[in-house]
């Protein structure tokens, strides 16, 4: 059963699509939810040798050459990907609701292996370098699921808001100013790969914005107000959205910013990113970084953590 489970997964190299990551109606409403048709790119790896430049010795220095120098050397390491320790928020979405699990709590305080999904990504992230702290959106009911945590790395908590982007808002506002990049993360996606992470953060310092994503294994069509299909969908250019989305914080706020002013909606946040006109990068991900949103994906996530202890890391 497991191995038939793995199979149907990594069959095609490509990712399942729902509804909910590729909706192509516009909806009703107060606020006017908004799509573009953005350039698709292939996730790079910064490099990470350090390039300086030499100075010769008889020049003399000031203190207008160092201030020079600095920031010749952060532009280097901007084009090169180059992520420093402690220079990553991550905030970590866990106020939603879950109605489609059918359960008595919100979907991502299910225990998955006697463990609650959103500790997964909390523990999984907290072990990595680039990570300086990590900013929770959650009701007050379930702060103690993330404070009781030992862990490394500084956690708060934020509230949630009435949607998504409020969400995020009020976690992004939470964040250091010290932050270099702000990477935003579904606390229902336990098996992200943190190597997958990694290079999404990399993405994310070369380009500004960076997402992860996957090829778009179905066949999708563009229907009619009356459900009638209008057209089919170029499939080698649809790709679905993942988490982390990884923004520049001042990037992301005026973002934040536009679409507000706007009202706009927006379902996930490098969108935001899109409506200035912006690049968004994407890394390539994995299959195995599903959103358990029902009782079926309970069933994949549980199996794939058995076979694949990479996954667990906890």
């Amino acid at each position: 059963m497991t191995t038939m489970i793995k199979e149907c997964l990594l069959r095609s190299q490509q990712p399942r699509c729902c509804a909910s990551s590729l909706s192509f109606a516009a909806a009703k409403g107060s606020r006017k939810r908004a799509s573009r048709n953005t350039n698709v790119f292939k996730g790079t790896i910064g490099i990470r040798r350090r390039m300086g430049t030499t100075r010769a010795k008889s020049a003399p220095t000031t203190d207008d050459d160092d201030d020079d120098d600095d920031d010749d050397d952060d532009s280097q390491k901007k084009r090169r990907g180059v992520v420093e320790p402690s220079s990553v928020t991550l905030v970590l979405l866990a106020g939603g609701v879950g109605k489609r699990m059918g359960a008595n709590m919100p979907k991502q305080y299910l225990p998955l292996l006697d463990v609650p999904i959103a500790v997964y990504s909390l523990r999984k992230f907290a072990t990595m370098e680039e990570v300086g702290e990590i900013v929770v959106v959650c009701n007050e009911d379930y702060d103690e699921v993330f404070t009781k945590e030992k862990i490394e790395k500084p956690i708060s908590i934020a509230r949630p808001g009435a949607e998504r982007q409020d969400s995020v808002f009020n976690g992004i506002s939470k964040a250091r100013k010290e932050a270099k990049l702000l990477a935003i993360h579904d606390s229902a996606r336990p098996l992200t790969d943190l190597d997958d992470a990694r290079r999404c953060f990399e993405d994310g310092a070369k380009h500004g914005a960076a997402v992860l994503a996957v090829k778009c294994k179905a066949t999708i069509k563009q229907a009619n107000e009356d459900g009638s299909i209008d057209k089919t969908l170029d499939r080698n250019l649809l790709w679905e959205m993942q988490t982390p989305q990884v923004i520049e914080p001042n990037l992301l706020k005026e973002g934040f910013q536009f679409v507000k002013e706007n009202g706009l909606e927006v379902t996930d946040d490098v969108s935001v990113v899109e409506h200035l006109g912006k690049r968004v990068q994407i890394t390539e991900g994995s299959y195995y970084n599903i959103k358990v949103t029902t009782p079926e994906d309970m069933f994949i996530a549980e199996r794939l953590l058995n076979e694949e202890p990479k996954l667990r890391c906890v």
